[in-house]
């Protein structure tokens, strides 16, 4: 019985006749086959098999009615014919041929209609090429370009509009524009703070209103600091105070009694 993903079907579903077909005589060569590497078919694996094999016939097909076809072309076409593509409808064509030009082509689609072409166009380039990125209208734009731009220019988007952007600039920024965002609204943020500071920086941040803020500060901060945190409103950060504080005062006590060791001996 013949699976669907078998059938030899254009993009618009009608039935693929190979005897009508231009590239008829590529049947005996074995450059085209059906349902496995045919232009016609509407199957994108099918369709960069036969432009893997018949690299010369990608130009001719730049202009296709159907997508997949185009996409799969600009892979294999004469570079001379792509500067055209990045004004192509689909973005997938247009990022296809991007990634083929000088990267002067690809500073082109920082400003691209479909977000997803400018996300990957923010994983790919770097440094200052970045920067008219900081405010793009998408978000997640911006996040990526928050992991990745020069840490001189990380600190122009600690006032982003969206919580997750800020909180991947926390992650990365240098340590004297962190306190900037120390007092953030979004418990989040805070808490990638929380998680750079040293333990000496800990103490301002022991009442912060999220708990996992202040169940960060309890797993790190000095004894003073666990001694103003008894009590905590919190089960789980009490309890990671009073086990903390027991610890020392274990610890403190076995310190003793090696200490006074020697000195028994001697008597």
């Amino acid at each position: 019985m013949l699976r669907k993903t078998d059938e030899s079907v254009d993009w618009k579903g009608r039935a693929i006749h190979c005897k009508r077909c231009a590239h008829v005589h590529l049947l005996i060569s074995g450059c085209c086959r059906p349902s496995h590497a045919c232009v016609k078919d509407r199957q994108p694996t099918r369709i960069e098999r036969f432009f893997a094999a018949n690299p010369d016939l990608a130009n001719v097909y730049l202009s296709d009615d159907y997508f997949e076809v185009r996409a799969a072309a600009v892979r294999h076409a004469d570079t001379v014919n792509l500067t055209a593509m990045l004004n192509d409808p689909d973005d997938t064509v247009r990022w296809n041929a991007a990634l083929r030009l000088p990267r002067r082509f690809l500073l082109r689609l920082r400003d691209d209609p479909e977000r997803e072409v400018r996300i990957r166009v923010a994983g790919h380039i770097e440094g200052e090429e970045l920067a008219p990125m900081m405010a793009d209208p998408d978000y997640y734009v911006r996040q990526v370009v928050a992991r990745r731009i020069g840490l001189p220019l990380l600190r122009f988007m600690i006032d982003d509009p969206d919580p997750q952007v800020r909180q991947a600039v926390a992650e990365r920024i240098s340590p004297e524009w962190l306190n900037r965002l120390a007092d953030d609204t979004d418990g989040e943020v805070r808490l990638a703070v929380a998680r750079r500071y040293a333990p000496m920086q800990l103490g301002s941040r022991r009442s912060d209103p999220d708990c996992r803020v202040r169940h960060e500060v309890a797993s790190r901060a000095p004894h003073s600091v666990l001694q103003l945190m008894k009590g905590d409103e919190d089960p789980l950060v009490n309890q990671l105070v009073q086990e903390r504080l027991d610890s020392e005062r274990t610890n403190l006590g076995s310190g003793r009694v090696l200490l006074r060791m020697p000195a028994s001996t001697q008597d």
